[in-house]
């Protein structure tokens, strides 16, 4: 029997408001989506993309994922072009637009950000993007695509590289996984090492962490690879070399091995790699597509789930 959705007129601004529960509705509605795409969810509703910050994937993924539950869309992919411009605060603009609008899709440059927004908003937040801090959209479709190419996520070894200080989608990620039964391997400079709180967080669910400095792929399912966020670098940090992800070292990785990246892709991942059988970021770019649609459906309609 169909239950209550537990999403709807939820905001989403971290990935510890959901439950593993929630995660996996959202996964299997998403599945339901790449099946087929078009739906009429969102009909007579209006959502706002509030981009203060560059975005590609995320913003168009999630504007496609409007028009295709046949919603329409309002909002700003320069904040240059608003008030804030003039001085106007966060808090500010989302009042305004949580007026105009059904829901909020938020990308800004600072940290906490879409949860200072879901304060103030009488609609829901989600929170695409805020600075170094989450990510909690993108974590929601690595995790789908994790789930796709290896038919499981508990019992899985799953490394992560690149700067993992910074870089809000492993942040997200790491913590989403603390609900699972998985091993993560943390591949970085120990300058880039991530953050002490979200190692506490996931060795407090009892998962198995190993912290490795050299880009070593033995006995790893999947590898999730970010880029090097040099504009946040300062001091020793700008001496540090990149470790790049050439078809060299995928040498001796089993078949089912896969490497994603939320991109974009500066250069610590080689073009070369794309023509390997292990390549699935682009195809997990895609997935956003699909988990956009259903989180958009769970958080403004109250379908059965």
């Amino acid at each position: 029997m169909a239950s209550k959705n537990p999403l709807f007129q939820k905001n989403l601004t971290a990935i510890s408001e959901l439950s593993r529960q929630d995660i996996e509705i959202i996964l299997s509605l998403a599945k339901n989506f790449k099946r087929q795409k078009n739906h009429h969810f969102l009909e007579n509703k209006i959502i706002a993309t509030a981009f203060f910050e560059p975005s590609t994937r995320t913003r168009l993924s999630f504007e496609t994922a409007v028009l295709r539950l046949s919603g329409k869309i309002i909002g700003f992919s320069d904040s240059r072009s608003t008030s804030s411009a003039k001085g106007e605060t966060l808090e500010d603009t989302i009042r305004m637009l949580s007026s105009y609008a059904d829901a909020i899709v938020l990308r800004h440059p600072e940290a906490k950000s879409a949860e200072r927004a879901a304060r103030v908003s009488t609609v829901p937040v989600i929170n695409g993007g805020d600075g170094d801090g989450e990510h909690p959209t993108q974590t929601l479709l690595d995790l789908f695509s994790i789930l796709e190419t290896q038919g499981k996520i508990d019992g899985l070894t799953i490394a992560m590289t690149g700067d993992l200080k910074h870089g809000r989608t492993v942040h997200s990620l790491a913590k989403a996984l603390a609900y699972y039964k998985v091993k993560l391997v943390f591949i970085s400079d120990p300058r880039l090492a991530m953050p002490n709180e979200i190692i506490r967080e996931c060795q407090k669910a009892g998962l198995d962490l190993e912290l490795r400095e050299k880009l070593d792929l033995k006995n790893i399912d999947v590898l999730y690879m970010t880029r090097y966020q040099k504009e946040r670098w300062t001091g020793d940090l700008l001496d540090i070399q990149p470790m790049v992800l050439t078809p060299k070292e995928l040498v001796g990785v089993p078949k089912y091995f896969r490497i994603m990246h939320p991109l974009p892709r500066v250069n610590e991942l080689a073009v070369e790699v794309d023509l390997t059988p292990y390549a699935y970021y682009f195809q997990q770019a895609e997935n956003g597509l699909f988990v956009r649609q259903a989180l958009l459906c769970l958080i403004l309609s109250d379908i059965r789930v």
